[in-house]
């Protein structure tokens, strides 16, 4: 690191010797006439050229080292998904809006536990590197209160804790003249966020704060998982006090959930048309076969045509096939596939 910064100022500065030397030392320097200035301006042309050459060679050098140490950060923040999760295949993508950065304000998770896979998806209002700490927070308090919480309900109240708290620090550290508590921490910031559990039985259970609703890939159908009513995104308005999951039956082996931000549906056209996900969806399961990661790239496809290759929002697409061998049966009267009630 010294020997790079030494041979960073030395070469300059060895440059600006030369053309000074030359200034002082060499007579045609010192000359009047019409070739000694053409000499002498054709030296320091060459030592400026040269100068910010390097100079540009050396801010482009730094903007490389900053951008793997931003790839890195994020790639821990919002780390890739192992292509297998307790025998469910997954398949997941992120588009952030902002160029240059990997990840925006899109987040998503899938965990294996005692209680069954676990998974969140989110979308911080706004999007790019300013909704990162927002990010880090809520991922950071579902990774260990999934492990801890036996139910999901307790999950989605220490995420509300976590979001609460960081908005508070975040209101603290850009207004620290107001001292104290503020009473409104971040002025109309939420975050939508699923929470969705798979058991071993295949039992699907969901609760959803703002988040557009799962698609249930089954055969060459593509349905939404359930049409109940969310409740509304963290942070505008507590929790209510009862927090009732929506039952969604089983995921069948071969059926397969389709998660997303509202960054897909909401993506328009150079015409102003919303991209047609149910459409896109429906040709890919007819496609056929259907594999998480061949839907996932017919979406992405479909919506990168239909945006121009330029997202307007974050974009975040997670899906989740059961793959398990053995199928549970099912208690008479169960729901299966996509109808869903509340548990109360």
């Amino acid at each position: 690191m010294i020997r790079k910064r030494l041979l960073a100022f030395g070469l300059p500065m060895a440059w600006g010797a030369m053309a000074i030397t030359y200034k002082l030392a060499c007579p045609l320097a010192q000359q009047n006439g019409l070739g000694a200035r053409v000499v002498t301006s054709a030296v320091f042309f060459a030592v400026g050229t040269g100068l910010i050459l390097h100079v540009r060679r050396a801010l482009l050098r730094e903007l490389r080292e900053v951008k793997k140490v931003a790839g890195v950060a994020q790639s821990v923040l919002l780390r890739p998904l192992p292509p297998r999760v307790d025998g469910l295949n997954v398949a997941a993508a992120q588009l952030s809006a902002d160029r240059g950065a990997v990840i925006g304000g899109d987040l998503y998770e899938v965990i294996a536990t005692e209680h069954g896979v676990r998974v969140v998806m989110g979308d911080v209002r706004g999007h790019g590197l300013g909704a990162v700490g927002t990010v880090a927070a809520v991922l950071g308090s579902f990774r260990e209160a999934v492990h801890d919480e036996v139910d999901l309900a307790c999950v989605l109240r220490r995420l509300e804790r976590a979001l609460g708290r960081h908005l508070r620090e975040r209101a603290r550290a850009e207004h620290p003249s107001a001292g104290g508590e503020p009473e409104s921490p971040v002025a109309e910031e939420f975050v939508t966020v699923l929470l969705l559990e798979i058991r071993q039985d295949g039992e699907v259970r969901v609760l959803n704060c703002g988040h557009p609703w799962p698609y249930l890939l089954s055969g060459a159908r593509a349905e939404p998982l359930t049409r109940a009513e969310p409740l509304p995104p963290l942070g505008p308005f507590p929790l209510p006090a009862e927090l009732p999951a929506v039952r969604c039956g089983r995921l069948l082996p071969g059926e397969t959930l389709f998660l997303h931000t509202d960054g897909v549906e909401d993506a328009r056209d150079g015409h102003g048309r919303f991209f047609p996900l149910p459409a896109a969806l429906a040709e890919a399961v007819a496609a056929g076969p259907v594999s998480p990661q061949s839907v996932l790239r017919a979406v992405l496809a479909g919506l990168l045509r239909h945006t121009g290759g330029r997202p307007a929002d974050d974009v975040a697409l997670l899906l989740l096939r059961n793959d398990r061998r053995h199928v549970v049966r099912q208690p008479p009267g169960e729901p299966v596939g996509h109808r869903a009630h509340r548990l109360t």
